[in-house]
């Protein structure tokens, strides 16, 4: 999407990408298909895509990549700035007081709208693959969550198409700061092209073909409705769900949709009578109330995702804490079971670091059996499997220094028939 944009713009130059030296490293060289570096020096033999025309903007500096982005959107501009999760740390301040700026820049009728400040993160805390500690960090999620909420956006694509719709809205979107956090390496893809713009549009939605409630429907089952007074959820076809669940799934992020999805697949392959619900939440601003940020579901909307009263189980990419946070001022949020990156990191395989922060698949399927009401067929024969593969997946990765078949090959599938 990238490169189009700029082979679109070739004439009338108005989009630059800001990276610190980490443009291919995050899986965006196709820009080097129409464009270079921008390098004002003479060129040398042996230059790699470096030209004085380049309208790509790499050098190993946060604070500069970022400064730049920030000079070139107010003069009507517009751009992207790419970087690792936990770099994007070293110019946190620069976020903050640029959100800062809109704010109140907002509040002054003379002044002319600007286009977003738009901050990719990739290489993310989960998925560093040779790299360790050093670069496991979801920090600056939670340095914006307490900024205004009329300038604030912090999306988590789940895949794909998903992120080429949040690419969309942002560019096109001004006077914000749009976050967006998105792994570099390949995940599952989940969602055409409309499907994921619907979804993104909604901000989250009930995904009931990764559930078991009712009879499987469409793609996406729940559009939540999110401003005015009447928010709700509806299913595809205008029809709210049937059924209430037994339990609650919810997912935040690249990461941890794969693990919820997998983690939905083991309740009902294993134990069928439990009713299980899977929400994504796309746009992490719909949690907290109206009140708090224009995005926030109304409490209408915020039951119909995920029931008034029953425990919710959530995979979240950041840190626990940040979740709930955006709760605070929801009725019952004590029935929020959030798992996330808590500090345990190293150079690992992929799947060893959710196992670590106890994010897996299979810490998310004995957290929901340990939530629900009841004894149910199967659950017993659950537990257990979740505990050998957690042995079985610590020998494994020792011996062979990659994750098990069973886990690097699985997909979604339905859990019967």
């Amino acid at each position: 999407m990238f490169r189009d944009i700029y082979a679109d713009t070739a004439q009338d130059p108005r989009f630059r990408l800001f990276s610190p030296d980490e443009t291919n490293s995050n899986r965006l060289g196709a820009v080097f298909e129409v464009t270079d570096r921008c390098l004002m020096t003479p060129s040398l033999d042996g230059d790699d895509h470096l030209s004085r025309n380049g309208r790509v903007m790499e050098v190993l500096s946060e604070h500069l990549c970022q400064g730049w982005l920030e000079g070139y959107v107010l003069t009507g501009r517009y751009g992207f700035f790419a970087t690792y999760e936990a770099f994007a740390m070293v110019s946190a301040s620069m976020t903050v007081q640029h959100a800062k700026w809109l704010q109140h820049a907002r509040e002054l009728p003379w002044r002319h709208p600007v286009p977003s400040l738009n901050i990719l993160l990739t290489s993310t805390c989960w998925r560093n693959d040779h790299n360790g500690f050093s670069h496991q960090g979801p920090g600056l999620i939670d340095t914006v969550l307490s900024l205004s909420g009329s300038v604030v956006r912090v999306y988590l694509p789940p895949d794909s198409n998903t992120l080429l719709a949040t690419a969309e809205h942002v560019l096109r979107s001004n006077g914000h700061l749009n976050l967006v956090v998105v792994d570099k390496q390949p995940h599952p893809q989940y969602l055409d092209l409309e499907e994921a713009r619907r979804h993104a549009a909604a901000g989250a939605s009930i995904w009931r073909w990764a559930g078991n409630e009712d009879s499987p429907g469409n793609t996406i089952s729940g559009r939540s409705t999110r401003t005015g007074t009447e928010s709700s959820v509806t299913a595809a076809d205008g029809q709210l769900p049937q059924a209430e669940p037994d339990i609650v799934l919810a997912c935040a992020g690249d990461v941890p949709t794969e693990e919820t999805l997998a983690a939905a697949w083991l309740l009902q392959r294993y134990v069928p009578g439990l009713r299980v619900r899977v929400v994504n939440v796309m746009d992490v601003f719909v949690l907290p109330p109206h009140a708090v940020h224009p995005h926030g579901l109304t409490d209408a909307g915020f039951e119909g995702l995920f029931t008034a009263e029953r425990d919710v189980v959530v995979a979240w990419h950041g840190y626990a804490r940040a979740i709930h946070q955006l709760l605070h001022g929801r009725s019952n949020p004590g029935r929020f079971h959030v798992r996330g990156y808590n500090e345990q990191g190293t150079t690992t395989t992929p799947f060893d670091m959710v196992v670590l922060n106890r994010m897996s698949r299979y810490h998310l399927a004995l957290e929901a059996l340990n939530r629900v009401d009841g004894q149910f067929d199967g659950a017993l024969e659950l537990v257990e499997h979740c505990r050998a593969m957690l042995v079985k997946h610590e020998a494994y990765i020792r011996r062979h220094l990659e994750d098990m078949p069973e886990i690097r090959d699985w997909v979604w599938s339905p859990p019967r028939g």
